[in-house]
């Protein structure tokens, strides 16, 4: 690892960061040396501000500790180098290729919905199927955007009142911000938006704390139609080894019907509202 001298409110930044990487992960300096092959000595002479390693070597702690592309760009930053991980928007050129995939997969997914979310659960992308699907229940163009799917599900004047398993699907819910946020570290906005959803009403905080239920391959998701409720499950897709920072933050949600009488009514209901 090469040394280089840092200015002085340029040192502590990076220690301060990779310590609460580090403390995040719940890894020692030695498990981190274990990890990258790094002494500890070098690992503590960084955390201190002693040195700074090179581009190589920050990466590879960076690597180690699954550090998530956004926050990489800013240990490199508070290093004195430049950004590795384009931060352009998810609709930019340089990402055609993967919008031109997730509009392929949405449009394979018809007729049942899909959309493409941002890591705080916006929409960027739907296929034809899912504002028709919405419509079904409540008026979806009247919802200002940009369109959330979590408060879409807890507002009472959005589709709370048409889920059936609602307290069960709202606990399972907060579970999943948890489990998906990116690098599995909740930041201070997907924080804002938890305490908003925390905001309406009959929402308790200790759903935040869910516990299993029953013993079932996926948690479904029922809406309630003309006295009749149809069952779905989703499954989520992400890119796979992503180089920019919106690649890594992007995910596809496609429902599927979770009964066949699910899928019969659901062909009804559609075909209905065109």
């Amino acid at each position: 690892m090469k040394s280089a001298k840092l200015t002085t409110n340029m040192m502590p930044n990076l220690g301060v960061l990779l310590r609460h990487w580090r403390d995040l992960r719940g890894s020692s300096q030695l498990d981190l040396s274990l990890d990258t092959g790094i002494s500890q000595k070098q690992i503590s002479f960084v955390e201190s501000g002693r040195s700074v390693p090179n581009r190589q070597t920050l990466m590879a702690i960076a690597q180690a500790l699954d550090i998530p592309l956004r926050d990489r760009n800013t240990l490199l930053l508070a290093a004195g180098y430049a950004p590795m991980f384009s931060e352009s928007e998810w609709d930019s050129a340089e990402m055609k290729s993967v919008t031109n995939a997730l509009r392929r997969m949405l449009r394979q997914h018809e007729p049942f919905p899909a959309v493409v979310m941002d890591r705080y659960w916006n929409v960027l992308m739907t296929n034809e199927a899912t504002p028709r699907f919405f419509g079904c229940f409540i008026d979806i163009a009247a919802r200002q955007g940009p369109r959330n799917m979590l408060h879409l599900m807890f507002d009472p004047q959005g589709m709370r009142p048409f889920i059936a398993n609602w307290q069960d699907v709202a606990r399972s819910l907060f579970e999943r911000v948890y489990r998906e946020s990116i690098g599995r570290v909740v930041d201070e906005k997907t924080k804002a938006l938890l305490a908003e959803l925390l905001a309406y009403p009959d929402v308790k905080s200790d759903w935040k704390n869910p516990v299993a239920i029953g013993f079932m391959p996926a948690i479904p998701l029922g809406f309630i139609r003309e006295d009749r409720v149809l069952n779905y499950f989703s499954m989520v897709t992400t890119v796979g080894t992503p180089q920019t920072v919106a690649a890594q933050e992007l995910r596809i949600e496609c429902m599927f019907p979770a009964d066949e009488a699910t899928e019969i009514h659901h062909a009804e209901m559609m075909a209905a509202a065109w």
